[in-house]
């Protein structure tokens, strides 16, 4: 493999070959189980706006505290939005550079917290990723004949998200979204699951697909004149209604796709009366490409129990 390894004393790129090991005839990539974590980096500056009204009450001096709560509230415009917050607290932190100094050596004073955060990441993570996720794979290769789809992109993607709702809903699926009783709160991991039904298929299916507007979920296509595009949102996303409103219009138009499929996942009774009030606020009830999927486990009682 060309360029792969910088020799600092000649100044240059050198290749390098590497044995891969390979299962099937195809080779596997191995990757550290630590990246599977990946979220905002311990000191970071979304993290340290989110820590701002906390950062400046730390501040030991009390006079140069109070000129900084001073210049703050000047700077912060009645009845702020959260932008106009933003901007405020940002404006404080370049005024006030020691406010920073205040931030990285309370993040540096608890680097402990770091390490049990990512520690316990990881853990989810093989929990998720190697246990549950191993076993709804093997879930859904009892079902064969799902991988049969004909027809166009669209019909194969939608039918594939309703065989993912049955198996959610109505086949024990839901249970692969908790850990420790608790719901996942990352969509990507819901992508994950929908790219597992993608077996044996004749489209092409890109996920995070960008034409130019941003990354849609998933495209699938069959050439250039069959696109649809695949959405999914989990039901607690503060931007829920925006994105039913504008988004995939917007994606659509990039990658010239016919229509696209909006898919919303919900935990809890109030969630599932979140949605659907916004889909009757947006006229968008019973739209065949919304689909909406119960992964709630208050509402679905074993057999045993049931009987």
């Amino acid at each position: 493999m060309p360029k792969v390894h910088f020799n600092y004393e000649t100044e240059t790129w050198e290749a390098r070959s590497f044995l891969l090991p390979h299962f099937e005839g195809d080779f596997v990539l191995l990757s550290p189980k630590d990246m599977l974590t990946k979220e905002d980096t311990w000191i970071s500056r979304q993290d340290m706006l989110s820590d701002f009204d906390m950062v400046r009450e730390s501040v030991s001096n009390a006079e140069l505290r109070a000129q900084i709560n001073n210049y703050f509230m000047k700077v912060l415009p009645k009845k702020a939005t959260p932008d106009e917050r933003k901007v405020a607290e940002l404006d404080t932190y370049r005024h006030f550079p020691e406010l920073v100094d205040t931030y990285i050596r309370y993040k540096e004073d608890s680097g402990n917290e770091a390490v049990s955060m990512s520690s316990n990441r990881v853990k989810v993570s093989e929990q998720l990723y190697l246990e549950q996720f191993g076993a709804f794979v093997d879930m859904l290769a009892q079902f064969s004949a799902f991988y049969q789809v004909p027809g166009r992109t669209y019909k194969e993607a939608l039918q594939r998200v309703h065989f993912l709702k049955d198996v959610i809903e109505n086949k024990g699926g839901h249970k692969v979204f908790y850990v420790k009783g608790q719901p996942i709160e990352r969509e990507s991991d819901v992508h994950i699951l929908y790219r597992l039904t993608w077996y044996a298929t004749a489209s092409d299916v890109t996920r995070e697909a960008n034409d130019g507007r941003g990354p849609a979920d998933f495209k699938i296509s069959r050439g250039s004149k069959d696109k649809s595009l695949v959405e999914f949102k989990l039901a607690s996303n503060s931007q829920l209604e925006k994105n039913l409103a504008h988004q995939s219009e917007i994606y659509e138009k990039a990658s010239d796709a016919l229509i696209s499929i909006k898919v919303i996942l919900y935990f809890t009774k109030a969630e599932h009366d979140r949605v659907v009030a916004i889909l009757e606020k947006l006229k968008l009830t019973g739209k065949e490409n919304i689909v909406l999927i119960d992964a709630r486990d208050d509402n679905k009682p074993s057999g045993s129990k049931a009987a």
